[in-house]
């Protein structure tokens, strides 16, 4: 019995090592099958996206905006791998796709399914003159949207034909701006902000100090966004025929719950249908029979259309150089001016001989004021030898007017977001939250009195106040004199419209802040007319990385975090500007705050 059960036991070992040996083996051969199919779904996915798009006869464009908008998009290697519809879109490819579009015989027209479009409304207006110009052509825009929001029925409103669903609705209330304040939830935590700036109107800083809106913010706020409502209502009434006072009265009516008839009624959308019935409408605009498919182009697929110009060979080069996100104060990799490498990146093209004049395009809020003040000198140096043109997106304020004053001509849209010429330094004081709340006591030897100032655990006292306000002082007369000098005007003038006072570029060009309004195929016009050249190539800057190299440089905090904005969206840059805080330059040239218009 004894040796039955050893014999017993040997099997069971023997079986078991089997087994364990088998089940190892392929599991290591179920990964490598998987990491083969994965590389060739890799490879797959950038052969195809090198692919050169052939349009056929009587295409249609659908270009439909549901998502995110940024300057320039990256390519997602996560997204695409986990087969996510791309939600991510770059401005740069939307204007180049619907160029295309207008230039491509075989192409009739623009199906725009538009419906809640995250993004500002200087990036809108450039999407929608785009389209604008696309119909010059002759060709037709249908818009369609189960639910619009404000932003989409702008871009909807240069369409030939709005349909709604016939359940459907179009936002049109009017814009409003919130500021979130933090200055309670600070205070529970133990934390106090000591704050110094320049500028009434500097207000940046008020969410961490206040509860609520100064008298000089909620003025200037006002101020922008009923010119931004104003541009809405103006080029709304144009397209749609209505007249100003009548959608202000709408607005007032609260559109968005109103029943789908409504839009018909009062001349906002032309028709309702369901969407069977639209494709049945774009076949039989798009001259194909019923039992036919239609032919239709992705944003994707437009990316690889061949453009229809001819290759020049002048040789002549204008640069369009991105310079978006804030300055020095992204740890993130997606969005953010690195000082240091934009600086190397600008000398470049200024030694390089081919480039005749470049258009720095500057899309942010600010940031550090040390970063901005090197960007500034690389812009000055450069326009000694060549010509720059600034072209401005959604917000080229505070740090972003500081890089953009030395340019030989600024360019904004009517609704940029611009000045904001003033800096503040902001500085956490945790005394409370160590003592009271962690229960934490510190203890300091020093052979100078002021060896520990900017400590956390305690308050900046009378003579370290004095020594920070003087700072920002110097700071803010360095910045107006930048300003002076680049737009040719006094410091005094400059400082009538400075304090920190935030102005859309339509009023900015009514003060000399701006030059010219339009968006970047305006500032390429100026560019060649001031660099003297009728041939030219157009090559931007920096080169955008292929799926390859993202996939390299992707980490997954990225994604992670590109999923979190994408549901908490419009508050998420709030939080990340809380969690960057102590990676950024306690001295800011920066917009107030983030600023929620809606």
């Amino acid at each position: 019995m004894l040796i039955h059960n050893k014999l017993h036991n040997t099997h069971t070992m023997k079986d078991f090592i089997k087994f364990t040996f088998a089940s190892l083996l392929g599991v290591l051969l179920a990964g490598i099958v998987f990491a083969i199919l994965g590389i060739v779904s890799m490879v797959g996915m950038m052969a195809s996206s090198d692919t050169e798009t052939v349009v056929k006869e009587n295409s249609i464009f659908m270009l439909k905006l549901n998502g995110t908008l940024s300057e320039r998009a990256s390519e997602n290697p996560f997204q695409s791998f986990l087969g996510e519809e791309n939600t991510n879109y770059g401005l740069d490819e939307i204007l180049s796709s619907i160029q295309k579009a207008k230039d491509n015989e075989n192409i009739k027209g623009i199906y725009l399914h538009a419906e809640a479009l995250e993004t500002s409304f200087a990036s809108l207006e450039e999407i929608r003159s785009a389209l604008m110009d696309f119909k010059e052509s002759g060709k037709w825009i249908v818009a369609y949207g189960d639910q619009y929001d404000q932003g989409t029925y702008y871009l909807a409103s240069t369409a030939d034909k709005i349909i709604v669903n016939p359940q459907g609705s179009i936002a049109w209330h009017g814009l409003a701006s919130q500021v979130v304040f933090f200055k309670d939830l600070l205070g529970k935590l133990g934390v106090d902000m000591q704050i110094f700036k320049v500028g009434t109107y500097k207000s940046a800083v008020e969410p961490f100090i206040a509860t609520e809106m100064s008298p000089a913010n909620r003025e200037q706020t006002t101020a922008y966004i009923t010119s931004i409502w104003n541009k809405l209502l103006e080029d709304i009434s144009a397209s749609r025929n209505l007249s100003v006072d009548s959608l202000n009265y709408y607005a007032d009516q609260m559109m968005d719950l109103r029943p789908a008839q409504d839009y018909i009624t009062y001349g906002m959308a032309d028709t309702l249908m369901y969407k069977d019935e639209v494709l049945s409408y774009l076949k039989n605009m798009s001259n194909r029979e019923a039992d036919e498919s239609l032919r239709t182009l992705s944003l994707e697929d437009m990316k690889n259309v061949k453009r229809n110009v001819p290759k020049d060979k002048s040789g002549n080069i204008i640069a369009v150089y991105y310079a978006y996100g804030e300055i020095d104060n992204s740890t993130s990799t997606d969005e953010g001016i690195d000082s240091k490498k934009v600086c190397r990146d600008l000398r470049k093209l200024r030694e390089d001989e081919t480039v005749k004049a470049v258009v720095l395009r500057v899309n942010s809020p600010g940031g550090s004021a040390y970063g901005s003040e090197q960007i500034w000198n690389e812009v000055v140096k450069m326009t000694a030898e060549k010509p720059v043109i600034v072209s401005m997106g959604d917000y080229a304020a505070s740090g972003g007017y500081y890089i953009s004053c030395a340019a030989d001509c600024i360019v904004a849209n009517p609704t940029t977001l611009t000045g904001s010429i003033g800096i503040f330094g902001m500085f956490p004081n945790m005394e409370k939250l160590f003592s009271d709340k962690l229960g934490l006591n510190f203890d300091m030897v020093k052979t100078n009195k002021l060896a520990d100032m900017g400590d956390l655990t305690r308050p900046f006292n009378a003579t370290e106040s004095e020594i920070m306000q003087n700072y920002i002082n110097n700071g803010y007369k360095l910045f107006v004199k930048r300003c002076a000098d680049g737009r040719e005007m006094t410091t005094e003038a400059i400082e009538k419209i400075a304090e920190g006072r935030v102005w859309t570029g339509a009023t900015a060009k009514e003060l000399g802040l701006v030059d010219e309004l339009g968006g970047l195929d305006k500032a390429l016009e100026i560019a060649a007319e001031k660099a003297g050249v009728e041939a030219y190539s157009t090559i931007t800057y920096p080169a955008k990385e292929g799926m390859f190299s993202s996939l390299l440089n992707q980490s997954k905090n990225d994604y992670i975090e590109g999923k979190l904005e994408e549901s908490i969206g419009e508050y998420y840059h709030q939080f990340k500007f809380i969690k960057n805080l102590k990676e950024a330059d306690p001295v800011q040239a920066r917009l107030p705050f983030e600023m929620i218009i809606k």
